[in-house]
């Protein structure tokens, strides 16, 4: 049976984060002086999302003359996901980036926006996170000690395995899937006959490697930047699911700053976030030509129709557990399918 940990799980985690935290803290007591703000993500350097957040701190430093600072610990250095959230929540981190399934466990209907095919482009996904079906997300951090500063993306996840391309459902029967944990992936990947398995995104290359599993699902930033095309042979184009990512800040440490460094704060946020959206959206057709030269072998033509009706059972379940609300709500703001 396949065990689900979805959310996170404060003071279990906090143990690492804060060990991490004591290295990072060692910095010279000039660099503190200033409000400096530790800002944490999983992803190598070389990911969008590192380019966000250096250019969130660029902003942030100049905009306040540099009574603001940022220090960024990138490639999970201060711990997984859910130890990240957890330090946002507690204070020992002030900022994280990490993707919206990560959250679901806290607010469960944001796990509408990554039902399997709810959208179509990035454009109609932009409408509903930016829309009052993200504001509506937003509005439950308070309480849980979280700030919500923006919906950057992670981008459409894509399939990519060691055994063929994958066309349509019945081309992932038998294949062990890594998934994150997205109970609605889960639900999809096990429905169409696939053996979805969970594990950290850090262990995804080995596993692959060694055979531990033979496919995985992730947007074409995350398959370049952890270079799974260096063990994987095939990428199929299939967009099963938009990827949101969430930015969220200490609710405290924010309410600590000044009006004047809280406005700096969030529109630095929501120009990283413009631009981070922009680069990946001018970067997808280079990243598919890139991972094709290295000796990936590319398919477009999914079935999607055929996807999208054999999953209908995985929009219901979700219904039943969580109601259409939030799904009524994203499809009256970005015009996309009605259930």
């Amino acid at each position: 049976m396949t065990r689900f940990l979805f959310g996170t799980t404060l003071g279990m985690s906090l143990g690492t984060t804060a060990a991490a935290l004591m290295v990072a803290m060692s910095v010279s007591s000039s660099v503190w002086a200033a409000t400096t703000l530790r800002f944490a993500h999983p992803t190598p350097q070389s990911d969008l999302q590192h380019v966000l957040a250096e250019k969130f701190k660029e902003e942030v430093e100049k905009a306040s003359d540099g009574d603001l600072r940022v220090q960024i610990f990138p490639n999970g250095q201060l711990g997984n996901d859910a130890q990240m959230i957890d330090g946002a929540r507690s204070g020992i981190i002030d900022i994280t980036l990490s993707g919206l399934t990560n959250f679901t466990g806290m607010v469960p209907e944001a796990g509408a926006f990554e039902l399997p095919f709810m959208f179509t482009d990035s454009n109609a996904a932009y409408q509903a996170l930016d829309g009052a079906p993200g504001e509506a997300v937003m509005s439950k951090l308070p309480a849980l000690g979280l700030k919500g500063l923006a919906f950057p993306e992670n981008g459409f996840r894509e399939m990519t395995n060691n055994r063929g391309p994958i066309r349509e459902p019945a081309d992932l029967k038998g294949l062990r899937m890594r998934v994150n944990n997205s109970i609605t992936l889960n639900n999809m990947f096990e429905l169409l006959g696939a053996n979805p398995q969970q594990l950290p995104v850090a262990e995804l290359y080995t596993a692959l490697e060694t055979g531990v599993v033979d496919a995985q699902e992730h947007p074409l930033g995350i398959v370049v930047s952890f270079n799974f095309n260096e063990v994987q042979d095939y990428l199929s184009i299939s967009n099963h699911a938009y990827s949101a990512l969430l930015m969220v800040m200490n609710q405290k440490r924010f309410d600590s700053l000044t009006p004047e460094q809280q406005q700096i704060v969030e529109k630095a946020a929501a120009d990283a976030t413009a631009m981070q959206r922009r680069m990946n959206t001018e970067q997808t057709e280079q990243m598919i030509t890139t991972l094709e030269e290295e000796g990936m072998e590319v398919n477009r033509d999914v079935d999607t129709a055929a996807f999208q009706q054999a999953i209908e059972p995985v929009w219901e379940t979700f219904v039943d557990l969580n109601g259409d609300e939030m799904i009524k709500a994203i499809q009256a703001v970005s015009g996309e399918r009605q259930s």
